[in-house]
């Protein structure tokens, strides 16, 4: 059977729900995962009984027997929660999946390795002192370099969306308070920075993670994939070019013209960010681990996928085409682990952090990372759910009689829009849409790289207009802004490249 018809859409649709109702996106993938199985436990000895309204496309008469279902099949709710546990657990049979879940954890390893080096305090040094050299230049106008120094190294800092949001938040917060420059935009510069770049250039968590979801819906060479979507990824490309355009200008609109205007006639009080560094540190610290990471990603790619190439023409042809058949997964790991090695070796050679003292600090560092390693687990399930329940095969059915294919990035984008604003949360929305994307884009004969990217550029700006997201709240906290404000201000920003890539959906969807 290719698709349980209209209860093939019943878990992700009760994940979203909940979701947008409880805003815990754990509980609720969790709970949609659990109903999933319970349709698929009971097929075996049920077959008639789904195929008597398979692909009927008549909702009410489905709803009928979904509710038959329930109430004739009581007998399989414990089997249904041992098929779900036993899903999660199945999750590490696929090796890439166990690999991007471990890179996540060891992140957090290095990311802790790096502030009890003293590395970000030192990094957080050696800007200001960068800053003020440059400020005192003729013709340079201190404000509007800091701002652009802030945005540049949000973007630079592309390993983790939280580190580069903490980094550049807590090295800029006192420079923008000497400047009388508002913390809103402040907040708004690392906000709109940190994760635009992270699913731009997708050597990290990010890219390995969109790589696993796409290698459960069937689809191969991820990173071709992945990285061909790039140029379709409208918003997190707009969100930049704005970005700096704002920076720029040096005028401001709305209620962040409002922020900064507040900002000019009153004193600010910087509220002290706790980063739990020391006051003294080496900014080689946290450089070296990171362009080690940085240079080792695409290194790693080519050493993955360079067997068998040698008789193409040409030595760039060789790497490209190398990078293209690499393992993502395996790629980001040994990256992470080497750039972990490096880190440990420098702090021992230089008596900040003795080895053992290192491993402890990787291994309490692993705890920031364990809620983001949990939610790749339960994306990775709901994908492998979808894709056997034939949800996204269900959907492009059921749409094909009345949506065109040129309709389905725009859809798919205001949808997942939709879902990153009401959970807060890009990765969960990614988990739920990208399952029913991939599908429908081959079912439809829509444009797959446009439709890939549309659920990702749709989750970002989502995230980046929710008042509930982690990275919003990060960003308010870093930056020394009230959080109310920082939504307030950043909103209208983000309205702008939003709708702007909506429209290049609409559009170019019906042309390429």
């Amino acid at each position: 059977m290719d698709h349980f018809g209209f209860l093939s859409v019943i878990p992700p649709i009760i994940a979203i729900a909940l979701a947008i109702r409880t805003k815990q996106v754990y509980v609720s993938l969790i709970f949609g995962i659990f109903i999933g199985w319970f349709f698929l436990v009971n097929y075996e000895n049920n077959k008639a009984f789904y195929d008597s309204f398979h692909s009927t496309n008549d909702f009410i008469k489905d709803f009928a027997h979904i509710k038959t279902l329930l109430f004739s099949l009581p007998g399989s709710f414990i089997q249904a929660i041992f098929s779900t546990i036993n899903a999660f657990v199945a999750v590490f049979s696929d090796v890439g999946n166990t690999r991007t879940v471990i890179f996540t954890l060891l992140v957090g390893s290095l990311i802790t390795l790096i502030q009890k080096s003293g590395g970000v305090t030192g990094f957080i040094q050696k800007m200001t002192s960068i800053i003020e050299r440059l400020e005192s230049k003729k013709g340079i106008k201190g404000t509007k370099l800091v701002q652009l120094l802030a945005a540049i190294s949000g973007l630079l800092i592309f390993v983790e969306s939280n580190i580069s949001i903490l980094t550049v938040g807590t090295i800029f917060s006192p420079l923008f308070e000497r400047l009388n420059l508002s913390k809103e935009k402040l907040a708004y510069i690392v906000d709109s920075s940190s994760a635009p770049a992270c699913i731009l250039i997708p050597f990290n968590a990010w890219g390995a993670y969109v790589m696993g979801l796409l290698i459960q819906n069937g689809l191969e060479n991820p990173f071709q994939l992945l990285f061909s979507s790039i140029i379709f990824n409208f918003y997190p490309i707009f969100a930049l070019t704005f970005l700096f355009t704002i920076i720029i200008r040096g005028k401001d609109y709305g209620p962040m013209k409002k922020a900064q205007e507040l900002a000019n006639s009153q004193k600010q009080v910087n509220p002290e960010v706790n980063t739990g560094l020391g006051s003294k540190g080496n900014y080689l610290n946290m450089v070296i681990p990171i362009l080690v990471l940085v240079v080792m990603m695409p290194a790693m790619l080519f050493y993955t996928g360079h067997k068998d190439l040698y008789e193409s023409t040409g030595m760039l042809n060789i790497f490209f085409e190398a990078i293209g058949n690499g393992s993502g997964s395996a790629s980001v790991l040994y990256s992470v682990i080497f750039a972990m090695l490096v880190a440990i070796i420098i702090y021992a050679l230089q008596g900040v952090t003795p080895i053992l003292k290192s491993m402890e600090h990787a291994i309490s560092g692993m705890s920031d990372m364990v809620s983001l390693a949990l939610l790749m687990v339960l994306a990775f399930s709901l994908g492998s759910l979808c894709k056997q329940l034939g949800t996204g095969i269900y959907v492009s059915e059921v749409t094909s009689t009345w949506l065109s294919p040129g309709l389905v990035p725009f859809i798919l984008f205001i949808t997942s829009c939709f879902i990153a604003f009401s959970t807060g949360t890009s990765w969960g929305t990614f988990a739920i849409m990208i399952a029913i994307a991939v599908p429908m884009a081959e079912q439809m004969d829509a444009h797959l790289y446009m439709s890939i990217a549309a659920v990702l550029g749709g989750g970002v700006f989502g995230d980046h207009c929710s008042p509930i997201s982690d990275t919003t709240i990060i960003s308010s906290i870093a930056s020394g802004s009230d959080h109310v404000s920082h939504v307030r201000t950043q909103l209208p920003y983000a309205i702008v490249p939003g709708t702007l890539a909506a429209l290049f959906y609409l559009v170019l969807g019906f042309i390429i």
